[in-house]
């Protein structure tokens, strides 16, 4: 595989395979309809580490019509009967809220963008100076969206969700035609909460082969696990929902992470891609110095002076001073050239060789 090195930049902060994953916090719907506990949120991925935040820019009449037919209404899962109109009514962000969102996220010095469902959403976010724009999977079909996000000359990001290869072909070639030049493709599994097991993350390498783009993961799974595992595969860039309280009873809240989880997830992640290096044959630090610690040959009982190296007088044992452990057989029957004390490392100066 050809490993892409391209980096993108947000707001500044380079975004790449050569730098530290980047965390976007979903803030999604768990702000419940209180402006209030959006500005906490804000301020909770401030605090655990959070490069970005991330908002959703709809209302329930720019997304879906009412209409209780019962193709609008949801079949099984967390949000079971109800409406598509009924559940964005509750979940939507009013669009009012936005600026002062925006304006809390720079006095906290926190990268604040959204994904917008349409093409109002984005004049609304460009009129406030969103740095990027993330297409929701939902909306990776949406061309025309796309190509109008991609016009901005803003950096995007486009989740997977329920997306075959040739949609995820179309979405990309959409947007890279209409002119975006900086694209994260975000593997995603659109189920709320997602199970690990329908992840697939080898994906990530395939999709950053086939489309010579920067991959990262939108993780709807309840932990960390799979969101690690992503970054240890080269993934640069991951999303996840966040919440002050799981138990919230918001239409998100069940499958978000406190802060607590957060926190981990923008440690853990770090330490996950500086475990990765370099392609690394030499020895670090810590072990040239514990190099003395391993097994060597070492005379452990007296030797006299031309008597016969056996096993009885010559063993493989740590520390590592003596002659290394693969020439035990070379120096078995071979006689010694003076008296040679029990735990002395052997060296070549002490045999006679007979060859």
């Amino acid at each position: 595989m050809t490993e892409n090195t391209t980096e993108i930049a947000i707001a500044g902060t380079k975004i790449g395979p050569n730098q530290r994953p980047y965390i976007i916090a979903e803030l999604s719907a768990n702000h419940n309809g209180d402006l209030n506990r959006a500005m906490q949120i804000l301020e909770m991925a401030k605090r655990s580490g959070a490069n970005a935040i991330k908002l959703q820019t709809y209302t329930q009449d720019t997304i879906t019509i009412e209409c209780n037919k019962p193709e609008f209404k949801i079949q099984g899962g967390l949000w079971d009967q109800r409406t598509l109109y009924d559940l964005y009514t509750q979940a939507h962000m009013p669009w009012h809220w936005h600026k002062p969102l925006f304006e809390k996220a720079k006095q906290l010095g926190l990268t604040i963008f959204s994904s917008p469902f349409d093409t109002t959403a984005v004049d609304l976010l460009e009129e406030l100076g969103a740095p990027a724009y993330k297409i929701a999977s939902f909306e990776a079909i949406d061309l025309p969206l796309i190509e109008y996000v991609a016009k901005t000359g803003k950096p995007m990001i486009i989740s997977t969700g329920m997306a075959s290869y040739n949609e995820i072909k179309q979405a990309i070639a959409t947007a890279q035609n209409a002119g975006c030049r900086e694209l994260v493709i975000l593997h995603c599994v659109s189920s709320y909460p997602a199970q690990p097991c329908d992840y697939n993350l080898k994906t990530l390498h395939n999709i950053a082969e086939e489309f010579n783009v920067l991959t990262g993961l939108s993780d709807h799974t309840i932990d960390n696990t799979t969101a690690i595992a992503a970054v240890a595969l080269g993934a640069c860039m991951i999303e996840k929902h966040v919440t002050l309280d799981r138990n919230g009873q918001g239409p998100d809240d069940s499958f978000s992470l406190e802060e607590p989880e957060l926190t981990s997830l923008c440690h853990n992640s770090y330490v996950a891609w500086q475990a990765l290096g370099n392609i690394n044959y030499q020895r670090s630090q810590a072990e040239r110095d514990n190099i003395v610690f391993r097994r060597s040959l070492y005379v452990v009982a007296d030797i006299q002076a031309g008597e016969v190296i056996t096993e009885n007088n010559v063993r493989s044992i740590r520390p590592g001073y003596g002659l290394a452990p693969k020439h035990y057989p070379q120096v078995l029957s071979q006689r010694a050239k003076k008296f040679i004390a029990k735990g002395t490392a052997l060296q070549w100066d002490m045999i006679q060789s007979d060859k």
